[in-house]
């Protein structure tokens, strides 16, 4: 049980866990892209005045790193990570870059409401909005969730989440052109 009263198989299955695991285990790279989102975590962390930030499906860690080279510190938190598996506390913001689209969707609620009671202040998510190039172990796609961003706007409406307005929100070039992501800072 977490400080916030959820246990992880609400959050993740014993056999999904497993999945992911060896996943993050092959070479591919498979977790390793937060870093580009280091410059845009510093801008939302900066205006709503977040000193602590936790990175919730941190994978490979880049984003944590990329973020201590600017002088912030980000805590990890990742479910297929060994030591990095330790149920997270609250955080001003917490940042969940490329993971929702990985959820099981059986899960997803009890996962955006677990941010949810993370977050004291801000949250920044990016959902995926198309198949992944990887597949699981049992053959499926990745990417289990692939739905459009009025969706996605749904999902945390639903859960109470304020949908911020950030008009000068710095995105990262490569993301900003290609339309394959919905990008949203919310507030609890």
């Amino acid at each position: 049980m977490s400080a916030t009263g959820v246990r992880r198989d609400d959050l993740i299955s014993e056999a999904y866990l497993a999945q992911q695991r060896w996943l993050h285990e092959q070479p591919q790279g498979y977790g390793g892209k937060g870093a580009r989102w280091a410059d845009t975590v510093a801008w939302v962390a900066h205006r709503y005045d977040a000193f602590s930030i936790l990175d919730y499906g941190c994978g490979q860690g880049t984003l944590a790193k990329a973020l201590c080279a600017r002088g912030l510190h980000c805590r990890e938190y990742d479910p297929a990570i060994p030591g990095k598996d330790a149920r997270p506390g609250f955080a001003d913001m917490v940042v969940c870059t490329d993971v929702l689209e990985h959820i099981e969707p059986a899960k997803l609620i009890a996962v955006l409401s677990h941010i949810r009671s993370l977050a004291r202040k801000v949250a920044f998510l990016v959902v995926s909005l198309r198949e992944a190039n990887k597949s699981l172990p049992d053959g499926r796609n990745a990417h289990l969730i692939v739905r459009p961003p009025a969706w996605w706007e749904a999902q945390v409406d639903d859960q109470g989440w304020t949908l911020e307005d950030c008009p000068d929100l710095p995105i990262p070039p490569k993301v900003r052109t290609s339309g394959k992501s919905w990008i949203a800072v919310v507030r609890p």
